[in-house]
């Protein structure tokens, strides 16, 4: 019997010796598909999984009490297909042979499918950089097939998140929402990034009521500056000015 070569053996590619090698690949293949596909630049959108959309709000039977907090995060949802459809369209009018700037979502339900969706119906690419999770098995139907990546190991993921991006968006998100917008806020405090990025934190009730950011500053755990890393808003406008003038800028 011949012996297989080290990088055909798909039992040692996935034994715990080999790690290494299948995290280099998450960080390779990303790479080739994405120069391929000339993007260079993203504008991430974070945000609840669980919010649905106005159709679908319309079709599900449920108590009051949850109707209502569909009804608020089909909001933001309508938000953020409205704000990456007006993204896209911009992108798509600078004066250049490429698409400069590419909405990226994680690729799965509620507020990403949104920020792939008002991509999409702007004509434009739209990328997803998916985890692997036993009830999220293919990207939502609004993603540009040649722009999907799935991903095993968190922190390569979060990598492409963040290297790419020009500007981010957080909407309204739970546990996964919050761990990406404040790992990108301490790269920047500390300097890992350097590059100019503008962040949006959209609608001011969900995080006023989660996050007193002023209670950081009383007790001197962050400076004042340092809430000028984000600019909070309920605005589709406003978020698009303070992005687009952001970017416009440089």
């Amino acid at each position: 019997m011949k012996t297989e070569k080290a990088y055909k053996n798909f039992d040692f590619l996935t034994s715990k010796d080999a790690r290494p090698l299948r995290i280099l690949a998450e960080y390779l293949q990303p790479k080739t598909q994405l120069e391929l596909e000339k993007v260079n630049n993203t504008i991430v959108i974070f945000g609840s999984a669980r919010a649905p959309s106005p159709e679908d709000l319309s079709c599900k039977d449920s108590s009051n009490e949850r109707r209502s907090k569909n009804l608020k995060l089909a909001q933001y949802y309508d938000s953020t297909r409205m704000l990456a459809k007006r993204l896209t369209e911009w992108s798509m009018r600078l004066d250049n042979e490429e698409q400069k700037h590419v909405v990226c979502s994680g690729g799965g339900p509620g507020i990403m499918i949104a920020a792939n969706r008002g991509a999409r119906e702007a004509g434009g690419k739209t990328a997803s950089l998916r985890i692997s999770l036993p009830f999220e098995d293919a990207p939502n139907p609004y993603v540009s097939e040649e722009l999907d990546f799935e991903f095993h190991y968190f922190f390569t993921r979060k990598f492409w998140f963040s290297y790419l991006a020009k500007a981010l968006v957080i909407m309204p998100g739970g546990f996964g929402t919050l761990d990406e917008f404040f790992e990108i806020l301490t790269l920047i405090q500390t300097g890992k990034i350097k590059k100019n990025l503008p962040i949006v934190l959209f609608g001011k009730e969900y995080w006023d009521k989660l996050i007193n950011f002023e209670t950081l500053v009383e007790f001197g755990t962050i400076d004042r500056k340092d809430l000028d890393l984000f600019f909070t808003t309920d605005s589709v406008d406003e978020a698009y000015n303070y992005i687009t003038s952001s970017l416009n800028s440089r």
